[in-house]
């Protein structure tokens, strides 16, 4: 009964827009939701919501539980289909224990925490201390909300996060992040040239900047430098490429003016690129649609700073850690191109484990910047989550799931972020752990989600619910 309300309310969050920067609908919905089980709630300037309910009979003594999760989900569609994140509900489709889309990201991350932590809710007939739930906004582009949670509302000291993708591996400690954007200014003139292109970059794997950082895939905006230093003679009017700074740019576009037909060397190109990534991205195209011709386009001093940085901007893994074997300590990701007036920005999200590790990133890009006539700027940056030896509720969620499934669960950390770092900073000194169900390709349109593992996950937090 449980886990099939955990499931309707899930494909109820479906209905609802909540791309990050757009919650104020689900986050209403959230508070209507206590408002009408009576429960106390809080909704914060940043759109965050708490709610908090008593402990069971018998548990009116224990220390407080925080269950948290957020709201806001990365809206990433595949590049053909019509589809309105702001207007229309999310094409979902079960398909035997999957929940899955047709093109888009589904959203289970995170919001099957939030189906949870209403299950919990909504059940008077479960065992347990009083619970604070907390649901923040903007977690997708830095973790905004938590940034703007006010820990002194909080008495909990034991925060369980249920933003994890892996069913028995629980995280014990998560990578810091910073959102970098290089903005370089720019010049035009009139294009000299008479035949102009679309150039198309598409079909690659795309993914979470965090997670699948490590996978080698290959990224459109980096691509679309190298062909762009490879073309000569050529006018650029625009660049552009990715959609999220945390995801890995998977289509990158520019506008291009020639004196004469490149059709060929772009099928050279393409050619190497498919390749060098047959393996991480069998869909890689890259393609040119002739259009009319701009009526302006970059200088050539504009242009050659554009290629440059394009070439010379870091992407990918800078380091492994030296206490997790195979797991990323620092990364980088070129995540957004973007063309405006009189600037081009690059759009990259850092992470490490290691925070003066993240400085050197921080100050390599300000280096970048300032060598090509650039501006570096620095946005939501939060702190890592250290390990800590002495967790009490890891080892009673190792214990718990020892005893149901008759398995040992795995402690590990992550490279991408959560906020338990930074909730630390805001609440205090806490205990936590983060879990979650088996879920696949996060932030790409091939997004799913485990309905079996989601139930297993559920019983399993009820249970050390009622052991706390």
């Amino acid at each position: 009964m449980a886990t099939s309300k955990v499931v309707d309310y899930f494909l109820e969050l479906a209905k609802i827009p909540h791309c990050s920067g757009e919650e104020k609908q689900i986050s209403d919905y959230l508070v209507q939701f206590a408002e009408q089980r009576n429960l106390k709630v809080i909704q914060d300037d940043a759109l965050n919501v708490i709610i908090y309910k008593p402990a069971s009979p018998g548990y009116e003594d224990k220390p407080a539980i925080i269950l948290q999760g957020h709201m806001d989900m990365v809206c990433v569609k595949l590049d053909e289909l019509d589809f309105d994140f702001a207007t229309q509900p999310l094409p979902v489709v079960i398909d035997g224990d999957t929940i899955k889309t047709e093109g888009t990201t589904l959203g289970a991350d995170n919001g099957i925490a939030v189906a949870m932590a209403m299950a919990i809710l909504d059940d008077n007939t479960l065992d347990h201390p009083p619970i604070e739930v907390l649901i923040t906004t903007d977690e997708e582009v830095g973790l905004l909300g938590a940034a703007s949670v006010d820990g002194s509302l909080f008495q909990g000291k034991t925060l369980i996060n249920l933003d994890s993708e892996s069913e028995g591996i629980f995280l014990t400690g998560c990578a810091g992040g910073v959102r970098n954007v290089i903005e370089i200014p720019v010049n035009y003139i009139k294009p000299k040239n008479q035949l102009a292109y679309q150039l198309r970059i598409y079909g690659l794997a795309g993914g979470h900047s965090g997670v699948e950082i490590d996978k080698n895939r290959a990224n459109s905006n980096k691509l679309l430098g190298r062909v762009l230093s490879e073309l000569k003679e050529i006018e650029i009017a625009s660049v552009s490429g990715g959609e999220k700074m945390n995801a890995i740019a998977k289509q990158s576009f520019a506008t291009i003016v020639s004196n004469e037909d490149i059709s060929d060397k772009i099928d050279q190109l393409a050619a190497v690129f498919q390749k060098e990534y047959a393996e991480s991205d069998p869909g890689l195209h890259v393609m040119i649609t002739p259009v009319d011709v701009p009526d302006k386009v970059l200088d050539a001093e504009s242009a050659q700073r554009v290629i440059g940085l394009l070439n010379l901007v870091p992407q990918g893994v800078q380091a492994m850690s030296q206490h997790f074997p195979g797991l990323v300590e620092t990364s980088t990701n070129f995540g957004v191109l973007l063309s405006e007036d009189d600037v081009v920005k690059f759009e990259s999200a850092h992470r490490s484990s290691v925070e003066s590790k993240k400085k050197v990133l921080i100050d390599q890009f300000e280096y970048l910047a300032q060598a090509f006539g650039g501006t570096a700027i620095t946005q939501g940056n939060y702190p890592g989550w250290e390990y800590n030896p002495d967790s009490k509720i890891r080892e009673l969620f190792k214990q718990t799931y020892r005893q149901i499934t008759g398995q040992e669960a795995v402690t590990t950390a992550i490279h991408a972020g959560v906020e338990c770092g930074i909730l630390q900073d805001k609440i205090g000194q806490l205990d936590m752990i983060s879990l979650g169900p088996n879920m696949a390709d996060v932030h790409t349109p091939f997004e799913s989600l485990s309905i079996s593992s989601s139930k297993k996950t559920y019983d399993l937090l009820v249970d050390v619910l009622k052991r706390l």
